[in-house]
């Protein structure tokens, strides 16, 4: 006897009762569930070869471990971000001062010589 297809609907509704609306949304405890699914209704004459599985669990884990360094490299952006903005405005802020202080050197040079 030979299977074709098995339908089932426990993968569908591991999706819906997670609350997880798209793939991106999945995690690991996802794919474990999915995979124990897969496991469960594989044929039992014509089991899932183990290398297809681990390769697929590493697969995986390398996907988990490259969206971690995005949020990761995200969280650094902004934070970079704001440090030159501080920057920015501290460098903004002493040519200000600066400028004042200039100015107000030449007036009092300017009046020293003038009472002089």
């Amino acid at each position: 006897m030979t299977v074709n297809s098995v339908t089932s609907t426990g993968a569908a509704t591991t999706l819906s009762s997670t609350g997880k609306t798209s793939l991106s949304d999945l995690d690991q405890s996802d794919f474990l569930k999915l995979m124990m699914t897969q496991m469960q209704q594989q044929d039992p004459f014509n089991p899932t070869d183990q290398t297809e599985m681990l390769a697929q669990m590493a697969q995986f884990s390398s996907l988990a471990g490259t969206t971690e360094m995005a949020d990761t490299l995200k969280s650094i952006s902004a934070k970079l971000d704001s440090v030159v903005s501080a920057q920015t405005s501290t460098q903004e802020a002493v040519a200000a001062l600066a400028g004042k202080i200039a100015a107000g050197d030449t007036a009092a040079s300017t009046d020293t010589q003038a009472a002089a």
